[in-house]
Parts: structure tokens; C-alpha cells; sequence
């Protein structure tokens, strides 16, 4: 994926991404990104290279599972006609059989996630478009916790298919790891998921690094 004059980037997930952005389509100046790190992201484009414009949409909500997603790539994704989309799912896909045990079926297994996955990226390639991955993450130290375990088996799902398609993919797990040697998980993200500033400048700045 590399970025032009012009050119039309989509990036959708979950609550990461969403960060209260404008509907029904997140795009605009100040708020229409949302307070996350798709703002973040196109500050940083303008900064880097402040000559040309890139259109970014930012279509997160929070909540999703992959299998949201799939539900709605043909309106928010592909209607939109976009020469590039970053994707970046799964938190909750896993984080629904831990906070709502009793109904297993919220959660999205493994075998669906990746089935998913690799049906919308065939879907946005179909149109032409770039497609860049981003693996779920949870800030957690302790890799034997079972939401982290599981959480690094989708991130080892993500890296898979992007590896087998071509696809670049920003490892976020690592991401936040990289502070986690040196902090505890709450000045990140007080429920290890949702991460503040700081943890939505790493995952812009890992993005454009990969860009």
C-alpha cells in the first residue's frame, strides 16, 4: 500500500478505530475522524507530506466482531469505492467469550475469523483496492493469561493470511508490548483494551511506518 494524491483510504474496525467519529460516514476536519488514532493518522500523513491530500473515512463501530463487519463491507466499504482499506478486527471477536460467558454464541471462533477475513479482503481486491491488516491486541503482559493467549492465536491468524496474500500487516500486539516491558497495563488502558492517546499515537505511527 503506498499513498498518492488523491487516494481514498477506508479504515474500519471496531470501538479502536470508531473513537466517536462522524455518521453516518467518519470523515471531515477536526472530530469527523473521531479522537483515535485514524485522526491521529491523517495528522501524520499531512505532517509527512503536506503536498498532496489524502481522503480519509474512518467507518468503525464499536462493538463489531468480523461478522459485523461482513455485514456491512458492501455499504460502508465497497459503495464508497476506496483505493485502499485498512482493516483491523477481532478484539471482539474474543472479548465476548470472556465479559458474556453465558451466551458463547457473541464470540467469533477462529475458524469463522479467518474464513471472514479472507472473504473481504477478496471482496475489496475484486474492486482494486489495497488492502493493509492490523492484528487485535490486549494490554497484558502475561502471555499464559487466556484472553491474551487467545487473543495472540487471532493476531497469528491476521499475520497468516496477510503473509500467504501479500498483504502488509502492522503488528499492534507488539506494539503495545514494546511499552509493556517498561509499564503496567493501566497506563495504557485501564481495561486492557480501549488504549488512551498515548497507545492511539503507537498504532498511528505504526501504521504509517508500514504506509
Amino acid at each position: 500500500m503506498k499513498l498518492r494524491q488523491g487516494y481514498k483510504l477506508i479504515v474500519i474496525g471496531d470501538s479502536i478505530t470508531d473513537c466517536d467519529r462522524a455518521r453516518p460516514v467518519g470523515e471531515g476536519l477536526y472530530h469527523g475522524l473521531g479522537h483515535g488514532y485514524v485522526n491521529l493518522l491523517q495528522s501524520l500523513i499531512r505532517c509527512e507530506h503536506p503536498s498532496f491530500i489524502v481522503q480519509l473515512i474512518n467507518m468503525g463501530i464499536s462493538g463489531n466482531t468480523i461478522r459485523d463487519l461482513a455485514g456491512r463491507w458492501q455499504r460502508d466499504v465497497l459503495e464508497h469505492e476506496p483505493d485502499g482499506v485498512i482493516i483491523g478486527i477481532g478484539i471482539n471477536d474474543v472479548w465476548r467469550k470472556y465479559d458474556n460467558p453465558m451466551n458463547q454464541a457473541l464470540a467469533v471462533l477462529e475458524e469463522e475469523y479467518e474464513r471472514t477475513l479472507n472473504k473481504l479482503i477478496d471482496s475489496t481486491q475484486a474492486i482494486g483496492a489495497e488492502v493493509m491488516l492490523l492484528t487485535p491486541f490486549f494490554i497484558e503482559p502475561n502471555k499464559d493469561e487466556p484472553m491474551r493467549a487467545d487473543m495472540d492465536r487471532y493476531g497469528a491468524i491476521v499475520k497468516t493470511v496477510g503473509e500467504c496474500r501479500g498483504l502488509p500487516v502492522v503488528d499492534l500486539q507488539q506494539v503495545m508490548d514494546r511499552f509493556l516491558a517498561y509499564t503496567h497495563p493501566s497506563t495504557l488502558a485501564l481495561d486492557r483494551v480501549h488504549p488512551n492517546q498515548t497507545g492511539h499515537m503507537a498504532i498511528a505511527k505504526a501504521i504509517v511506518e508500514a504506509l
